[in-house]
């Protein structure tokens, strides 16, 4: 038999909820931090020249393409440009007075209601004029 002098004695551990729990806590947000890390250096070091034609491709679908009206070829001093513009002035304001006749805010609008009647019944400048002012 061999010879123990000392009974084994328990040793006294003092668990504390808060200090575990909050160790844990801060190993584990260490290691994502050290994880995170290491995958940026090696993305930088190795996918860099790699990477750039797609980033360069993610950065240009990410700007929305600016809408432009399409500009003729035409110098500004002739007499179709006038007239290019002159077509462009009745287009919008055609679409400002369908705008105004099929807005239902205009119906408790009593001089904008007079005035539609005006353009339906004789149309003239006047009149769109008047309807564009009174009507939103």
């Amino acid at each position: 038999m061999p010879y123990r002098p000392n009974p084994r004695r328990p040793l006294p551990i003092q668990l504390n909820v808060v200090q575990l729990t909050g160790s844990i806590a801060f190993g584990l947000w260490l290691g994502f931090i050290a994880i995170a890390l290491t995958c940026w250096l090696v993305a930088r070091l190795f996918f860099n020249e790699q990477l750039a034609p797609v980033a360069a491709t993610i950065e240009q679908l990410a700007k929305p393409p600016v809408a432009t009206q399409p500009v003729p070829d035409i110098p500004p001093q002739s007499p179709i440009f006038e007239q290019y513009e002159e077509n462009l002035r009745k287009n919008e304001q055609a679409q400002r007075l369908d705008q105004a006749r099929s807005s239902n805010r205009n119906l408790s609008n009593a001089k904008c209601q007079f005035w539609l009647q005006q353009d339906q019944t004789a149309p003239s400048e006047k009149s769109r004029a008047n309807v564009l002012q009174f009507c939103d």
